[in-house]
């Protein structure tokens, strides 16, 4: 028998077994939760067949009604290798019988400068890396993400592509003399996602996705996976298609896998092949609590996704209906939704006799009669149907499509508007499913939306992903003080796109509420990078910010590298009663203006809170009737008057003329209770065209060993430096002169810079150097100065 102490020993031991179970117990269930985390879409970018550019052209051209509202046309003047080789005739060997396909209206323009890029790279670039640059800034801006590049944030990068056949336009009968240094960077689809997080700074993982028609949902399913794995805290999601060249379409045309027409008539009885389409689409995803903790937008959530493939089966291209269940059903099983919850989706609907028909039954399998007894049948549709299969892009296609349809529960036509009769191999009048045939509300409260995407490549490569809607509960409204002065900041790295972007802000501005006007300006400041080139304003409303944007802009800025100094007035009771003011207008200031200290140090705890760094001259003489105000670059600042009302317009003032002067700051201090994210113009880049023709290029010239030139006097100094000047500009095949001020990377500048500048050196002056060295963070002013040392060193030309 245990004595009293063993037993008192053997209850603490049992105690401490079922605390360390609970804990294990709990632990388990936090990974579980993080395994199944729902993942946010917060920003959305595009560009479609048709124009197609904004979430707001998409959703008009989704819920037309218009038999006529297609984006399927002919082949475009400047793709010759396409027209080249189309003829009418089926199965003609060596050619293509389709001559229509959805095209892009402009794949050859883009803002090299922007993105840091020469015009000498910019030209080899695959269009496909310059449109999915410029989608994934949109996407982020949409998501009130700024990322600046210095901050190398964690953001994966997850880009689905299949073709890569700009490089091709550089050789010509065996001459590969037009291939240079970036050839290989800008052509490969293996560098398209390191590319994008290389410009913009972004350090999580980077993994380009080829899985065929599927490539762009595996990789919203990657970065799904990244997200809740820790791997990065934002992702950026999506794919690119372009039809750059004839080889895909003549091997595609000989196995009679395409539509004669050009278009995709899903789930249709005169469905005769799919019609090609090009597309770049990027989603902005975020863990879902982490977008809410900090208050970005949340236009749909990604439940869960799988990926499968379909093994052996009837043909390498033939698609699995097993597989094509199992994948369904592994989603749900990753998303923890019923099958009955489902009720939309987003078929993969290529058009073929084959694949709709084994792509139906698998739905009905899993979601439909497979489901149990269901309220209502599964909405079908397809994007496809309207712009044609995009291949990798299709999936992003169709998540784009879901964003939409979740948050404004519509449901579009899932064929096309006026085509003719169902597919009559599909049994409908068996199943639960069916195609509506005109855009209708979603059925049900908008809690319950939730759709399934289906995506399935060529390759056997399946996925699945599952979306809902969001819908939060009602918030507070936006608390905005009467007569509240918004500080309204822009900012571009091109004075043009300034001006443009300060129009498009006039527009939005019209019309806009208190609430709303704290909500675009919160998001202006907190959520865009800022740029060199800037402009701030203050107003009290709509009207007199959009007045005071449409005026240009206000007196030059305080300059940023400038000593801030704070001087105050000895009247403590009129600088509490300012603070308090500052507090009232803008209570993401209270840390500092509740905190402890005088009033004078409490003021400069406001300022540093915004980033503002100063030196604190307190009890000095203000020299007139300001409370306190602060000096830098020669210019006096108020801060508070005798007046403490004016002291929330006053500090506007302040930090704006900071703004214009390349500060850094911290604005999202400046929200009002209540403002979030929202939808606000993104940049207007300045594009030009770069295009690589398709013609025969010129003989390849052999350049002759270089020969010292003959020269009449010793080398000269300013001579050596004025050439590099003038040829550093000509690799870069700059227009003008380069900024002296900017760095050399933000120019396009690298060691491929490096390595040609060298040779040219070498050609025109006789010699031989080593590759000169090139700091890619140095201002090009001192990099035409290091350069020439390095040039007269090694030339012995004497100071």
């Amino acid at each position: 028998m245990a004595t009293a102490p063993d037993t008192a020993a053997l209850r603490q031991v049992i105690q401490d077994q079922l605390k360390l179970s609970r804990r294990l117990k709990d632990r388990v269930a936090e990974l579980e939760a993080r395994a199944h985390a729902p993942v946010a879409v917060v920003g959305t970018a595009m560009r479609l067949p048709g124009g197609i550019d904004t979430p707001d052209a998409y959703r008009t051209f989704l819920y037309s009604d218009d038999p006529d509202t297609r984006a399927v046309g002919p082949i475009p003047e400047d793709r010759t290798g396409l027209r080249a080789v189309y003829h009418p005739e089926r199965g003609k060997e060596g050619h293509s019988y389709v001559d229509r396909a959805g095209f892009l209206d402009d794949i050859a323009s883009f803002d090299a400068a922007f993105f840091g890029i020469s015009q000498r790279e910019a030209e080899t670039m695959d269009p496909q890396q310059r449109l999915l640059l410029e989608v994934a800034w949109e996407a982020l801006e949409r998501g009130g993400i700024a990322a600046r590049r210095q901050d190398r944030l964690p953001i994966g990068v997850f880009v689905g592509v299949m073709a890569s056949e700009y490089g091709r336009r550089f050789v010509h009968d065996g001459d590969y003399s037009r291939i240079d240094p970036y050839h290989s960077t800008g052509s490969g689809h293996c560098f398209v996602a390191g590319r994008i997080s290389y410009a913009l700074g972004l350090s999580g993982p980077a993994t380009s996705v080829d899985t065929a028609c599927s490539s762009s949902l595996v990789a919203i399913h990657q970065a799904v996976r990244a997200l809740r794995g820790g791997e990065c805290d934002y992702a950026l999601a999506g794919g690119a298609n372009l039809i750059l060249g004839p080889d895909l379409m003549v091997s595609l045309c000989q196995g009679e896998a395409l539509s004669p027409g050009g278009r995709s008539r899903t789930f249709l009885a005169d469905a005769d092949g799919y019609g090609r389409g090009e597309g770049v689409g990027m989603v902005a995803l975020m863990r879902l609590d982490d977008a809410l903790d900090r208050d970005h937008p949340v236009l749909a959530v990604v439940r869960g996704s799988a990926v499968n493939h379909d093994g052996a089966s009837s043909g390498f291209t033939v698609p699995s209906g097993p597989a094509q269940q199992e994948v369904i059903r592994a989603a749900l099983a990753d998303a923890r939704v019923a099958p009955g919850s489902v009720g939309y989706v987003e078929a993969h609907g290529t058009g073929t006799a084959l694949g709709d028909p084994i792509e139906v039954g698998a739905l009905d399998a899993v979601l439909g009669t497979g489901a149990g007894e269901r309220t209502a049948p599964v909405a079908l549709g397809s994007v496809k149907a309207r712009i044609g299969h995009l291949e990798a892009a299709a999936g992003i296609a169709g998540v784009l499509k879901l964003v939409l349809m979740l948050g404004d529960g519509t449901v579009p036509a899932g064929a096309q508007p006026g085509d003719g009769r169902l597919n009559p191999l599909i049994p409908w009048d068996r199943i639960a499913l069916t195609v509506p045939r005109a855009p209708a509300p979603w059925a049900g409260a908008p809690e319950d939306r939730t759709a399934g995407i289906s995506a399935f490549g060529l390759s056997g490569t399946n996925a699945h992903a599952v979306l809902s809607a969001y819908h939060p509960a009602p918030a507070a409204p936006v608390d905005v003080p009467e007569n509240h002065p918004e500080l309204l900041t822009l900012s571009a790295k091109d004075p043009r796109a300034l001006a443009e972007l300060s129009e498009r802000v006039q527009e939005v501005l019209t019309g806009l509420d208190a609430a709303g006007v704290a909500s675009l300006c919160h998001t202006l400041r907190a959520g865009r990078v800022h740029f060199g080139h800037r402009l701030a304003v203050v107003g009290c409303d709509a009207a007199a910010l959009a007045d005071a944007l449409a005026a240009g802009q206000p007196a030059d800025g305080v300059r940023a590298a400038d000593r801030v100094v704070l001087a105050t007035g000895t009247d403590t009771a009129l600088l509490e009663a300012a603070l308090a003011e500052l507090a009232r207008h803008f209570p993401g200031l209270r840390p500092a203006t509740d905190g402890e200290g005088t009033p004078a140090a409490r003021l400069r705890a406001v300022l540093t809170l915004l980033g503002v760094k100063t030196a604190l001259a307190t009890g000095s003489d203000t020299s007139g009737p300001d409370a306190a105000r602060i000096t830098a670059g020669g210019q006096s600042l108020p801060l508070a008057g005798d007046d403490p009302e004016s002291a929330p317009r006053l500090l506007a003032e302040a930090l704006a003329a900071l703004h214009r002067g390349g500060a850094t700051l911290r604005l999202d201090h400046l929200a009002a209770p209540g403002a979030l994210f929202v939808d606000a113009p993104t940049y207007p880049f300045q594009r030009k065209r770069f295009w690589i023709e398709e013609t025969a290029a010129e003989p390849a010239h052999i350049a002759p060993v270089p020969v010292a030139p003959t020269r009449t006097g010793p080398l000269d100094r300013a001579e050596i430096g004025a050439y590099l000047t003038t040829e550093l500009a000509a690799v870069l095949k700059a227009d003008g002169a380069l900024a002296p001020d900017v760095p050399f990377c933000e120019v396009g500048g690298d060691s491929f810079t490096a390595m040609l500048l060298t040779k040219s050196v070498e050609q025109q002056y006789g010699v031989e150097l080593p590759t000169l060295d090139c700091p890619v963070e140095m201002p090009v002013a001192d990099l035409l100065v290091h350069l020439s040392e390095q040039v007269c060193a090694a030339m012995g030309v004497e100071r």
